[in-house]
């Protein structure tokens, strides 16, 4: 049972080692949990996933090799290690609820029980007490009530009362292929932080004081500065026309980016860059800030990030007075090349799906650009995009 666990995680890409997996049977061996299946969940999630991308792929391995119902065609052809289900009951049903099972006949009737009405069940049930359905009080299925029940295809507990919650699964928003919470773009956003000791000597050092106090005889307290996030990021938002669509999404990245990075500037453009940028999109005509000038303010150290579809006509990058909104004197490819030129470091984050780029020019246009450092903005993307700022 425990090895097909171990190859269905690595069969679903979870990147799982034989070491983790050895640690993982030495501690069952052990005994540092007690033998539920909930104990085991966090037990082996803690052993097995390094990465919480990789957390909704294993809750999916997981329920189809020990709850067995992750998919109810399949029947209870699953091994389910009735020794846990035994404790589980014991851990967390009151005196009463156990002697109702009992009543039915122990909890080995009541798993025998199902294993025979998933067999002789040919269509769906809705109420009565005896199939499995919903709305009823049958011991098995969704949306009834019964105190001893195994919940079958239910979106979530209603009385808090069944015996074992197959279909459960807590991280369905972290899956590498969706797109970003303000969480998740966090959590992606930190492989880019660096640190570094900066300014006035004002943190006590532990380790260099006892180092001190030993070598000299007498206490001696050493100082030295706060580790301060060193790295700077210069965002470039596209906004407006095909980009009303992904407000929700750019909201959450910009959010999160303020929290991650301390040393961040932000502007605004549409479609394209040109000449001008703006920080207020109420007052982007009358309050507009020279792009020469940003570029001039801004060091070449600085992360440059731009967020946008890119969806436009291929004329609004590559001629002048292709902008839809004022006459550029140079084409918006000009603009592009000149960041590419000045910072080392640059990426563009694609809210479309990866999927269709290949069916909107400009975006082709725009990546060669950008020298293929396009990615599209869910996890995995912004994972790819992190580690590419990192190289630069």
């Amino acid at each position: 049972m425990f090895m097909r666990f171990f190859s269905e995680l690595r069969q679903a890409r979870v990147p799982v080692t034989l070491k983790e997996y050895l640690m993982l049977m030495e501690a069952l061996d052990r005994d540092v949990i007690d033998r539920s299946v909930d104990d085991f969940y966090y037990l082996s999630r803690a052993s097995l996933v390094k990465d919480e991308k990789n957390l909704d792929k294993f809750d999916r391995v997981f329920g189809h090799v020990f709850k067995g119902l992750e998919r109810v065609d399949d029947g209870l052809t699953a091994e389910i290690p009735a020794e846990w289900l035994k404790a589980l009951t014991e851990k967390f049903l009151t005196d009463e609820e156990k002697a109702q099972i009992e009543a039915l006949g122990g909890f080995e009737k009541l798993m025998e029980t199902l294993q025979e009405r998933l067999k002789e069940q040919k269509e769906r049930h809705e109420g009565g007490s005896k199939w499995i359905g919903t709305g009823g009080t049958s011991p098995f299925g969704a949306n009834g009530y019964n105190p001893e029940g195994v919940r079958i295809g239910q979106d979530k507990g209603r009385h808090g009362r069944a015996v074992k919650v197959w279909d459960k699964r807590e991280y369905k928003n972290l899956d590498d292929s969706v797109e970003l919470g303000t969480r998740n773009i966090k959590v992606a956003l930190r492989r880019l932080r660096r640190f570094a000791r900066q300014g006035q000597p004002e943190e006590l050092d532990v380790d260099g004081s006892i180092k001190e106090t030993a070598n000299k005889g007498y206490l001696d307290l050493v100082l030295r500065p706060e580790r301060r996030n060193t790295i700077k990021v210069l965002l470039f938002f596209d906004i407006g026309g095909s980009m009303d669509s992904h407000i929700k999404l750019c909201e959450e990245l910009f959010s999160a980016a303020k929290t991650e990075f301390k040393n961040m500037e932000f502007f605004y453009f549409h479609n394209c860059l040109y000449e001008g940028v703006w920080k207020d999109n109420r007052r982007r005509h009358a309050e507009k800030i020279n792009t020469w000038d940003v570029l001039h303010k801004f060091p070449h150290d600085y992360k440059v990030i731009f967020v946008g579809d890119a969806t436009m006509s291929p004329y609004e990058i590559t001629y002048p007075g292709g902008s839809v909104e004022h006459w550029n004197e140079e084409a918006g490819a000009v603009w592009i090349d000149r960041v590419t030129q000045i910072y080392d470091s640059v990426v563009w984050l694609n809210p479309t799906p990866e999927r269709h780029w290949d069916y909107t020019q400009s975006i082709g246009v725009m990546r060669q650009l950008m020298n293929d450092r396009m990615y599209p903005l869910t996890l995995e993307g912004l994972d790819k995009a992190m580690r590419e700022l990192v190289r630069g």
